[in-house]
């Protein structure tokens, strides 16, 4: 799986919708709106196995991340000019094809192939006609750089259209982690300690900077999901609980970076939030072991 790949692109969104899109399918996606509250799992078809053997280990599905990825699915702001969604060419009561010989995009540009039926693809080992794609994580981006299909010139692009949207970039976690690390490598003040009087005074320590009094450097969000307990005092258990923090915008003191503020996310935009760290996982260092012998 080349997920890691593709987070080094800063495709903000990408990753949520590699994760929760490919197997929406088989949770009863529609056409309908979005309900407001969490969807509940669809019983398996009959006659299918369970799909839960087939779901990547480090891309775990919850019900909230397949729902944030329903909601991605439809959204047809995720074309260059709002005229393609996922589901314009792959239709649920179509079996999520269109019926026809091949499918138009952007602009009303041809493919040059049909759109493959994405019914129950959690089942599959290749992805598009010719398999180009080794996992429905790697085949869910691939369209939004298709300058038939999408339209965007690069994934780029992509991220900084949805950071205009407010549901989508209303955390506002790009300002400091962004790039290919989702890391500024720089130092902000949150505020940590300062409620309780136990202030770690951090970067000053090294500068003697009056502005870097409190501040500590901005941490990647790769792999965030099992890097807990959360800030450098490791006060937060959950993400959960980080997401809230700075839904709060962070806590008040003379050095607070001026970055933070209240973001008045609701219950659900919370919780998409979660979902969406929580698929920042990648893989490549599980295989790391010890040596099993050392220079003599």
């Amino acid at each position: 799986m080349r997920r890691s790949q593709l987070l080094g692109v800063g495709l903000l969104c990408g990753i949520g919708i590699a994760g929760a899109v490919a197997v929406s399918p088989l949770n009863g996606m529609s056409g309908e709106p979005p309900p407001a509250g969490p969807r509940e799992a669809a019983p398996v078809p009959l006659g299918l196995e369970d799909p839960s053997s087939y779901i990547p280990a480090d891309n775990p599905q919850t019900a909230k991340k397949i729902e944030l990825g329903r909601r991605l699915f439809f959204d047809k702001r995720l074309s260059k000019n709002n005229t393609i969604a996922c589901a314009s060419c792959h239709l649920p009561g179509l079996a999520f094809t269109d019926g026809k010989p091949v499918s138009t995009g952007i602009n009303t540009l041809k493919g040059g192939r049909s759109a493959p039926a994405a019914i129950n693809r959690v089942y599959s080992k290749a992805q598009f006609w010719d398999g180009r794609a080794d996992t429905l994580e790697d085949q869910s981006i691939g369209p939004f750089v298709n300058p038939v299909e999408h339209g965007f010139i690069d994934h780029n692009e992509m991220v900084a259209k949805m950071k205009t949207i407010a549901g989508y970039g209303k955390a506002r976690c790009t300002r400091c982690h962004s790039g290919f690390n989702f890391t500024d490598e720089k130092f902000h003040n949150l505020g940590i300690g300062w409620d309780t009087n136990t202030v770690d005074l951090g970067r000053y320590m090294v500068t003697k900077n009056p502005e870097d009094i409190g501040a500590f450097k901005t941490s990647t969000l790769r792999e965030i999901a099992r890097t807990a307990p959360y800030m450098h005092d490791g006060r937060f258990k959950t993400l959960d609980e980080v997401v809230n923090f700075y839904n709060q915008g962070g806590i008040a003191n003379p050095h607070r970076d001026n970055t933070l503020i209240p973001l008045e996310m609701s219950e659900q935009e919370q919780a998409d939030l979660v979902a969406f760290l929580k698929a920042l996982n990648g893989e490549g260092w599980q295989q790391i072991t010890a040596p099993t012998s050392f220079p003599k």
